[in-house]
């Protein structure tokens, strides 16, 4: 959890979160509160953003829940835009919405699965991506975006093909952004976060079939959202103004190679044919 009682990192600062009403970003939401920041909400779940924005306020930030689709430019726009005129700035951005989609084998899926995920985590995160760089370059002040990304862009696990794919390509696109915008204040970067207990992972799978994660983890858990959200805070933060264009594994060392046996029971949608 982020010190709140040292100094206010991000007093007077503006920070827009993308998919903010559960999870990580919910997480990440009320850390930069607890640091000082004004947040932007965005999601598409209407009640869930109003709840967030209620405990942002308690834990001492101002908040503003703006609905967003992040897959429809014009809501990305108006997004970026109401930020602006309620708040006359855009410091950082933790770009979180995402879906995990249909996890079957690749001869299973359908094109349109293909491309309702790629819509929402990777055409979602561009188009965040677009218009939240140009608001930091025209304001003159920089800033720092972070997108969540996933240590499955660097793995795998049957069946997670297109959303493998999809996480992989923001791990290739901020590299190529990173060096468009660096020598004008703006860094950009990527958490890649492990086997994490969110709603997600819970929609996914059950105590039981998580057991081969956790037993073959070195952490011998699953991570929080709140860990996730600390490693957020810090790429945003001035302690990390050197770093940038990097994806940054939060996963308790799941992912290092070679040490991982195979614990494709936990998610694999081929795992009840054995």
């Amino acid at each position: 959890m982020a010190d709140t009682k040292g100094s206010r990192t991000f007093q007077d600062k503006v920070v827009l979160i993308t998919g903010a009403g559960s999870g990580m970003g919910r997480a990440a939401a009320l850390a930069f509160a607890r640091e000082g920041a004004s947040v932007v909400l965005a999601g598409r779940r209407h009640a869930e953003l109003d709840a967030v924005a209620r405990e942002v306020e308690t834990a001492g930030g101002r908040a503003l829940a703006v609905p967003t689709d992040v897959a429809k430019e014009a809501e990305v726009e108006r997004l970026v835009r109401t930020t602006l005129e309620r708040f006359d700035r855009l410091d950082a951005a933790f770009n979180n919405a995402g879906v995990e989609g249909v996890f079957a084998p690749i001869h299973e899926l359908k094109a349109q699965d293909f491309d309702h995920t790629f819509d929402i985590n990777v055409r979602g995160v561009w188009l965040s991506m677009k218009y939240q760089v140009d608001a930091m370059l025209r304001s003159g002040r920089g800033g720092a975006i972070v997108n969540n990304s996933s240590w499955l862009a660097h793995g795998a696990l049957p069946g997670t093909s297109i959303y493998a794919a999809s996480k992989a390509a923001l791990d290739g696109m901020i590299r190529a952004v990173a060096l468009e915008v660096m020598d004008r204040g703006v860094r950009v970067n990527n958490v890649n976060p492990g086997v994490i207990d969110t709603p997600m992972l819970r929609r996914l799978s059950t105590e039981e079939t998580q057991r081969p994660f956790i037993a073959h983890a070195p952490a011998r858990r699953l991570g929080t959202s709140e860990e996730v959200a600390d490693v957020v805070l810090w790429l945003c933060s001035d302690g990390a103004r050197f770093v940038t264009g990097q994806n940054l594994l939060v996963d308790g060392g799941y992912a290092i190679p070679g040490h991982r046996p195979w614990a494709a029971e936990a998610l694999s949608p081929t795992a009840s044919k054995r």
